[in-house]
């Protein structure tokens, strides 16, 4: 099983950034998919995240309006479209279905 993070980097403030997080080794149709962030000195915290079935989704308070969480169930793969990006976004961020987590997307905004 591997999940695989891509499309972190450095942005300016108010610039935007896709992640995207590929999942190899099972299907992940039945898992909701969900994406966290973590900076040094902090517990991991939730961003977003996408229902199995519906494709309702939640946000953390901080994001909402800014990010939007989506799933492509034929890519088995789920996206994090952040817009509006803060300096306060920059973390490491991580890809979770199920028990299984990625390794991890640097995301850094500079202001």
């Amino acid at each position: 099983v591997q999940l695989v993070e891509s499309g972190g980097g450095l942005v300016q403030s108010g610039g935007s950034l896709r992640l995207s997080c590929i999942v190899s080794g099972f299907t992940a149709s039945s898992y909701h998919m969900s994406w966290y962030r973590q900076v040094p000195g902090k517990e991991r915290e939730l961003v977003a995240t996408i229902t199995n079935v519906g494709r309702s989704t939640n946000f953390a308070d901080s994001v909402k309006g800014r990010f939007t969480i989506s799933r492509d169930y034929a890519k088995n793969t789920v996206y994090l479209q952040m817009n509006s990006l803060k300096p306060e976004d920059t973390a490491v961020y991580y890809c979770n279905v199920g028990s299984y987590w990625g390794q991890g997307t640097q995301v850094t905004v500079s202001s």
